[in-house]
């Protein structure tokens, strides 16, 4: 069993840091499905891919995935402004939903096409290899990297102050850019669910239970990691997709500590 599992738990490590790290800003923004709705992008572009003939894992599936995710990026930076109109949810569920049917239309006439729109959700995290792991932590620690150089620029635009950085637009890109790179990736190791879960529920736990950037990363990363052992374990012991296993021990965890802090009602966030 540590065998199997530790390839896919080392991979949910990579992902649980960069996706916290992310969410923060997803939630502090009130655009919470811009990870679901630029994984299906991305997906779209995969899946494009697919039907050309190329296999998931080959170098073109991922620039034509990763061009589609910089399209959705260049959307979601120039649709801000449109806020005091309509939410830019609004926007980034549209682009979900036509991304998703999109993708359903093109293998419809497939004859792997349910295989394929499957795989998009869950993904295949059991079958990650360590050349896998490896380019996945290089990609994210160059995102990290860039966000941590220019975090004073991208936390103006998040939490708002009075050093917004000039072309606002341009780092507005670049923040969507570097979160569609990390997207792309995602998608192709663990599917479209998986990435917004470990995007938004270690966010909102953190949310729910601290202030303060910094203390959001460690209880974020910790719930996410507590997570992903015990989903990675449970898909193992009755044989359920580790994908999916993952993202509904995810949600029975939030759903714990909900009703558990409904009764004990603290006075004060940690």
């Amino acid at each position: 069993m540590f065998e199997l599992l530790l390839w896919p738990f080392l991979i949910c490590i990579v992902l649980v840091g960069i996706h916290v790290y992310f969410g923060l800003h997803v939630i502090k923004r009130g655009i919470i499905f811009v990870d679901l709705s630029l994984a299906q992008v991305a997906a779209l572009g995969s899946t494009l891919a697919f039907l050309m003939g190329f296999e998931l894992d080959s170098s073109v599936a991922y620039v034509f995935s990763l061009a589609f995710a910089l399209f959705g990026a260049v959307i979601f930076a120039f649709t801000r402004d449109i806020e005091g109109k309509i939410p830019q949810e609004a926007i980034i569920g549209i682009a979900y939903a036509v991304s998703a049917a999109a993708a359903i239309m093109a293998v419809s006439h497939s004859p792997e096409g349910a295989e394929h729109i499957k795989y998009l959700l869950i993904g295949s995290i059991l079958t990650v290899t360590p050349i896998i792991v490896l380019k996945t932590f290089i990609v994210y620690t160059l995102v990290g990297a860039f966000h941590l150089i220019y975090f004073k620029k991208f936390a103006a635009l998040t939490f708002g102050s009075d050093e917004t950085p000039k072309h606002r637009r341009l780092w507005d890109f670049l923040f969507y850019a570097s979160f569609g790179v990390v997207v792309t990736s995602s998608v192709k190791i663990c599917g479209v669910l998986l990435v917004f879960i470990f995007l938004v529920v270690p966010s909102v736990f953190a949310a729910l239970t601290t202030n303060g950037i910094t203390k959001h990363l460690i209880l974020g990363w910790i719930f996410g990691l507590i997570g992903s052992v015990m989903g990675l374990l449970l898909s193992f012991w009755i044989d359920t997709p580790p994908g999916a296993t993952i993202v509904c021990t995810f949600g029975a965890l939030l759903l714990l500590f909900g009703g558990v802090r409904m009764l004990v009602k603290p006075q004060n966030a940690i």
